[in-house]
């Protein structure tokens, strides 16, 4: 006999915990960074109660960003350099369009040799039979 606890609903007032860490936008870190900064004490605990949110994870946030800052403003200014193997990727492109238009006149020149060839059978063999036409 089943019992009535067998398939018990959950209560709706209790809220699930989710299955692992928050994860946040980099929109929503710079949102609640820049509202953050513009608050008293009393305010950005407010902000933090209200976001759910620890203080420590404000100061790790504003570490991302001052990290970005720095490697944005460390980076050289213009085009990056190009990859030496895009480099290498066209020179064998390159390389190999030649190669295959000579593969193609050296297949002409060995089709034109094998046709000139069979036409000087053919005459060799018609002269032949000429020859011995008039000889008999």
């Amino acid at each position: 006999m089943a019992s009535t606890n067998d398939h018990e609903v959950p209560d709706p007032q209790v809220e699930s915990r989710s299955s692992g860490p928050r994860r946040y936008s980099a929109e929503y870190k710079a949102r609640i960074l820049a509202e953050y900064e513009t608050l008293d004490r009393q305010g950005k605990g407010a902000l933090l109660r209200r976001e759910g949110l620890y203080s420590s994870l404000i100061t790790h946030w504003r570490q991302q960003r001052d990290k970005g800052v720095k490697a944005a403003l460390a980076a050289p200014a213009g085009r990056p350099k190009a990859d030496p193997r895009d480099k290498e990727i066209a020179r064998l492109r390159a390389e190999n369009a030649r190669l295959e238009n000579e593969l193609g006149k050296a297949r002409t020149v060995i089709d034109v040799q094998s046709k000139l060839s069979a036409l000087l059978d053919q005459f060799a063999t018609d002269s032949a039979a000429m020859k011995n036409g008039e000889n008999t």
